[in-house]
């Protein structure tokens, strides 16, 4: 299990990290000793994802603050 102190990885390098724990665990074949540090280490994971997105966030809605005029219209990912 990485240090406290080490930099925090990527947010896609988390969410893989994640993935692969959670496939760990529904195996089923994990000692319950290594089964609770692999859960330990996905709580920490989520924990810094859900932190990663929100800083995401905040920094979306101050770009959209400091251009008010901006005009908004609802995401369509086949519209180009």
């Amino acid at each position: 299990m990485p240090k406290k102190n080490e930099a925090p990885a990527s947010f896609e390098t988390s969410l893989n990290e994640l993935e692969q724990i959670v496939t760990r665990l529904e195996s089923g074949e994990l000692p319950l000793e290594e089964a609770l540090n692999e859960f330990e280490r996905g709580v920490q994971l989520a924990r810094q994802g859900q932190s990663k997105l929100q800083q995401a966030e905040q920094r979306v809605q101050i770009l959209l603050a400091e251009s008010e005029d901006a005009p908004l219209s609802p995401f369509t990912p086949d519209a180009e």
